[in-house]
């Protein structure tokens, strides 16, 4: 349900985004609703956990900056950077908690649910901000080289695609360094 929730301002964004036949009019409109989405999901959560998220923040804070830019000039290049913004900036989260911090963001996330040796953590830490970095990238080449509404879909879909591909490769990997189970011992 998280994820819906988390996904909610993207959906809005490509729904609006494909109502409109001219791409400039569409980004313009998915934009301003990208941004109220962004602030009803932020402050829903506030209202629901007395608290907000750092990746809510986060987005909430480059959706109105380079979306409010957008808006006024018109102009659809600074809501192509958001994704690279987001993308390098959880980059720079993953590798900066290595360095600040008792662990690796990654365990912090995830050590509740999986025990791993710390240099396992500090891969798939590494891994992570490879792949943030990647995504980056890979957003920036798109949007730059082929059209806005190829660039959507990309960001809806590709961006999606490729993060739980990633997702699936880093289970594989954590499935070969998992402890292996203690057989029952029967006592009959």
């Amino acid at each position: 349900m998280k994820f819906l929730f988390d996904f909610f301002p993207i959906a809005l964004f490509f729904i609006t985004f494909k109502f409109y036949e001219d791409p400039q009019e569409g980004v313009l409109a998915a934009t301003a609703v990208a941004i109220i989405a962004t602030i009803i999901q932020v402050l829903a959560f506030w209202l629901k956990n007395k608290r907000v998220e750092k990746m809510h923040i986060i987005t909430l804070v480059l959706i109105t900056i380079l979306g409010g830019a957008t808006l006024i000039l018109k102009d659809p290049v600074f809501i192509k950077w958001k994704p690279t913004a987001v993308n390098w900036m959880f980059a720079l989260g993953f590798f900066g908690s290595q360095y600040i911090g008792h662990s690796p963001l990654v365990k912090r996330m995830m050590a509740h649910a999986v025990e791993l040796p710390d240099a396992v953590w500090m891969k798939l830490n590494f891994a992570w901000v490879v792949f943030f970095i990647a995504m980056g990238f890979a957003n920036l080449y798109v949007a730059f080289n082929y059209s806005l509404s190829i660039w959507v879909d990309f960001k809806t879909y590709g961006m999606l695609g490729l993060t739980v591909l990633f997702v699936v490769i880093q289970a594989i990997y954590l499935a070969k360094h998992m402890p292996e189970p203690e057989p029952e011992i029967n006592d009959e």
